[in-house]
């Protein structure tokens, strides 16, 4: 009895360690994951703004390249694939919430036009799920199954995004005609300078409020506190959170505005568009009608203006 007391004990211990580690990845490591395209579903309906502008650019504020690929065209209720880059320098590390160096993180917002969505997993090709890997893509919300959303994500392994849509049928669709629609990406490498609530991140650089002298500088894991001396007397002190590194001293005169620390960031958001024709059956059946329509008349008037120039040849002989 005294035994399986030991045991039933030993067994509480280990799930209540495993609980614990449990709740503290997801109070510690989950927020320090957290990326824009997150922040962009909490705080906007839309993240294609009146101006084309997509919302990501609010908060990461340095411009990076990105590339967006599809079809020229598909086929009514048919599977295809989107290609997305986002090119950046591997060996880059960027500035995280804590302060510590890491790799950077990438994020993504696809916006397709009405009635193209996702593509469900049981019509995706195994070919094409291979290029997909384990990236998830979710709707945008409940009312844009439109638009998508990946992220974050370890950006090292994501640099190049397969996403697999599935096209409308304007037979069971009728908002849905045979036309071109726009495509819109927005992708971000690294974390943004600013948050929706318009305060800084620490992936920022940080300036002086007022025009005096450094009178003292204190240094802390979590932030660098400077207290500045005005012309006047006054003392007035600025917090700088870790991360960011400082480029001036203790003693040293400063101007408002002048920067304190360096530029950490080394990320940025990008977008691109391109188009995409839905195209009917019927029009490519017409099409391919029409094109042997023609390649058999011209093959009739090739025979017709030989037969006319051997009936001219033997008047001529005669």
């Amino acid at each position: 009895m005294t035994c399986l007391s030991y045991i039933m004990e030993f067994f509480c211990i280990s799930f209540m360690l495993r609980l614990i580690q449990a709740v503290a990845l997801v109070l510690f490591l989950v927020p320090e994951a957290s990326a824009y395209p997150i922040f962009a579903q909490q705080n906007y309906a839309s993240p294609r703004e009146a101006n084309g502008r997509i919302v990501c650019a609010n908060c990461h504020l340095a411009q990076k390249p990105a590339e967006l690929e599809v079809p020229q065209a598909v086929l009514p209720d048919s599977v295809f694939e989107a290609t997305i880059q986002i090119p950046y320098d591997t060996s880059l590390k960027q500035v995280q919430a804590g302060g510590k160096k890491g790799n950077l993180n990438v994020g993504m917002v696809l916006i397709l036009p009405d009635g193209f969505t996702l593509a469900p997993s049981d019509r995706v090709s195994q070919e094409m799920k291979s290029k997909v890997g384990n990236v998830y893509y979710q709707p945008y919300n409940d009312t844009n199954p439109n638009i998508l959303v990946a992220g974050p994500m370890p950006g090292d392994k994501n640099r190049t995004l397969t996403v697999p849509l599935l096209s409308p049928d304007p037979s069971q669709n009728k908002n849905v005609n045979y036309l071109k629609y726009p495509l819109y990406v927005g992708a971000n490498r690294g974390r943004g300078q600013l948050y929706p609530d318009g305060s800084k991140s620490n992936n920022n650089v940080f300036t002086s409020p007022v025009t005096g002298t450094i009178q003292q500088i204190e240094t802390s894991k979590k932030s660098n506190t400077l207290t500045f001396e005005l012309a006047n007397g006054d003392i007035t002190t600025e917090k700088i959170p870790a991360g960011p590194e400082l480029i001036v001293s203790q003693g040293q005169k400063v101007q408002v505005d002048q920067p304190l620390t360096n530029n950490p960031n080394v990320g940025g958001f990008g977008q691109a568009e391109s188009e995409i024709v839905l195209q009917n059956t019927g029009r490519i059946q017409g099409l391919v009608l029409f094109l042997i329509t023609i390649f058999i008349t011209q093959v009739f008037f090739v025979v017709k203006k030989k037969q006319i120039e051997k009936v001219q040849l033997a008047e001529m002989n005669f």
